[in-house]
């Protein structure tokens, strides 16, 4: 007791000796490292977003049958890219480098990851830039503070910073994309990660600024969805109703994945080949079944905005499931969080069109985020991400759904890393 009185008295008259010191604010110098993290970030992610628009826009011509070769040819290239500058593997990766490597995300590879992720995204495969930029600006919050000497939890902190600037950054929901940069870590011991919150949610304002000033994207919904009705006191009941067909579909999508990279995985290939044949395999599907083609981000609207039959629904979910499943198996680079938006919409528009005069906007929203919480346990930043983007502001009915597609998916994850095991 004498020992803690005595600690007490040195530090009050340490703030009495040295006024200037003391800090009445939770403020700290800190702040200003995860807003100049953010800002980078924004800045990374506005220019690795401006030239994907422009090579997307120039690639986009290819259509028909010369989408084949572009794809087979676009896989080849990324895969020699990655031979030839470095593995900067993939989000298991990520995950077991932020809990066993002190939040360590290595930069060295960074130039393979953006040069690869380029031609995988603009050429057409079904993987989206999420992933990619996690890596890169994360590993950059890893150099900031390894350049100003940080260790421990305030280096984690910076790298998780990092990852939650660019997951905001394309889309548009900064505390959703914070929680996500938290939940996608999931394992039974999260916990530990949700000190990190304050910093993610600060770096992903300030770059989220940075981002929608360069580029000029609006901070309005990202997909123009039907109005939705006025709630009504059992809506969270049928929300829960429809994430069960989201969560079919995820565990659909889970085991194509799991299959088509042990098929992947059986035979020994150089990764510039096995790209390539990944790409030839996107490529025939995105040839009979084109609305399969790319990550989603602007095909989501296209599905909102016209009709199609049941017959054709369910091609393109099965289509989807295979090209998103080649895509990340293959070693083609890129994220599955936006595809699995599209998936889960596509699944909400069979579900009514088997049972018409139903809620659509509910039915679409709740297996969009049943689908997303299943395949990455993110079910809080699930919510979040969908209200934000869809401007579909009625949050309960999503949190339910997202809920029952995290408590009903399958015990192993489909991100290895998740279950919390150094690999």
């Amino acid at each position: 007791m004498d020992f803690k009185r005595k600690r007490l008295a040195v530090a009050l008259r340490n703030q009495i000796n040295y006024p200037l010191q003391f800090n009445p604010f939770v403020f700290s110098k800190l702040f200003l490292l995860w807003v100049a993290v953010g800002i980078v970030g924004g800045v990374i992610a506005s220019f690795y977003w401006t030239v994907l628009e422009e090579l997307l826009h120039y690639l986009s011509h290819f259509q028909g049958l010369t989408v084949i070769p572009l794809m087979t040819v676009a896989g080849l290239l990324a895969g020699l890219v990655i031979h030839f500058l470095g593995d900067p593997g993939e989000m298991d990766l990520i995950v077991n480098n932020i809990r066993f490597k002190g939040g360590r995300l290595e930069p060295k590879n960074n130039p393979s990851m953006i040069l690869s992720s380029w031609l995988c995204i603009a050429s057409g495969g079904s993987a989206g830039p999420e992933a990619p930029l996690v890596q890169v600006v994360g590993s950059t919050g890893t150099w900031i503070a390894k350049k100003l000497k940080l260790r421990g939890e305030d280096l984690r902190s910076l790298s998780i910073a990092g990852m939650a600037s660019a997951f905001t950054a394309l889309f548009g929901a900064p505390l959703g994309g914070s929680l996500f940069a938290l939940e996608i870590q999931h394992h039974k011991h999260i916990s530990e990660y949700y000190q990190a919150l304050i910093p993610a949610l600060v770096a992903s304002c300030s770059g989220y600024a940075i981002f929608i000033f360069i580029t000029h994207i609006g901070i309005g919904p990202t997909w123009v969805f039907p109005m939705y009705a006025t709630p009504a006191l059992n809506d969270f009941f049928y929300a829960m109703l429809y994430a069960l067909a989201g969560t079919a579909a995820g565990w659909i999508f889970i085991f194509t994945v799991r299959k088509s990279r042990s098929l992947f995985e059986a035979v020994k290939l150089p990764i510039y080949v096995r790209m390539a044949i990944g790409g030839l395999l996107i490529g025939t599907i995105a040839y009979f079944v084109p609305l399969s083609r790319y990550f989603s981000h602007n095909e989501l609207n296209v599905l909102l905005q016209e009709e199609f039959t049941l017959q054709f629904l369910l091609l393109l979910v099965a289509a989807k499931i295979l090209a998103i499943a080649f895509t990340v198996t293959s070693g083609w680079r890129g994220g599955f969080i936006i595809p699995l938006f599209f998936l889960g919409a596509t699944v909400g528009l069979v579900v009514h069109n088997l049972f018409p005069g139903q809620n659509l906007p509910l039915i679409m929203v709740s297996c969009m985020a049943a689908i997303n919480a299943c395949v990455t346990r993110t079910p809080i930043s699930t919510a979040i991400l969908l209200a934000t983007m869809t401007g579909f502001h009625q949050f309960v009915p999503i949190i339910f759904a997202s809920l029952t597609g995290f408590f009903l998916a399958p015990k192993t994850p489909l991100i290895n890393a998740q279950l919390g095991v150094k690999e």
